[in-house]
This record gives structure tokens, sequence and C-alpha cells, in this order.
């Protein structure tokens, strides 16, 4: 089973949205922790935003990328741009991609919901990658 890191600077929304769509979408075919530069909260709009669609993860938490071991995982995925500020031992994965997706942070709601269903898409896309 393929173990996918999904990290962004806080740890706050899209990776954590992206977490949870992994969890759903990819069940029994990979494996998947979130991080972020620097550790912080799961945003509560994205929470919101993910229980519209019944994926819950109120239960994930935020944690900083320097808890983990970049040898244990086989995919890399920033979501923010943040790539060029990752140890190289994270850039140089198996997979590694950098989406650039929007910060929702402090947005209306409506992006949210746009940077989440982007975010799906590209798990989809992901997941079909990695089987």
């Amino acid at each position: 089973m393929k173990k996918v890191m999904f990290v962004c600077k806080r740890n706050s929304c899209r990776s954590q949205m992206a977490e949870g769509f992994a969890r759903q979408l990819g069940t029994g075919q990979i494996a998947v922790t979130s991080s972020g530069l620097e550790a912080s909260r799961v945003h509560p709009t994205a929470i919101q935003v993910m229980d519209e669609i019944e994926i819950d993860i109120r239960d994930q938490t935020s944690k900083p990328l320097t808890d983990f071991n970049p040898e244990e995982y086989d995919a890399v995925i920033s979501l923010c741009g943040c790539g060029v500020n990752l140890p190289e031992a994270w850039v140089m994965r198996e997979i590694f991609e950098d989406w650039q997706l929007d910060d929702p942070d402090g947005q209306p709601i409506e992006t949210f919901h746009r940077v989440r269903d982007e975010i799906e898409e590209r798990v989809e896309q992901l997941i079909a990658k990695l089987n």
C-alpha cells in the first residue's frame, strides 16, 4: 500500500481536506497523513465544508512535518506552493507534486467550496496514478 503525505503551510485547511478525501476515496488502496511546515489547528470552515459532503475531519489534528520521516512515504503532495520550502528528502520521493491551490483561510465560504472541489478532483487523479 502506497503512503501519501499531504503538506501545507499550517496543516489547517487544504491539506486537511485532502487527507479527508484520500481517506474516504482511497480506503484500502493508500495510507495517508497530512502535516504542515508548522502545526496550527484544523480550520472550522474546512470541517464544515467537508461535513456538507459527509466527510468528517473533526478528529484529524494539525501536525508539523518534522514529526515524520520522508523515507516512509511514496508520494508527497504540497497543496500551497510550499514545495520550494520543503527539505530535499521530501521532494525526492517517488511522486512529488505541488498543486498550488488558493488558501481559503479568511476567504468567503465559496472559496472553501471551490478549493474543496479542486482537491477532490486531484485526489481522485492521484489515487488512480498510485494504483
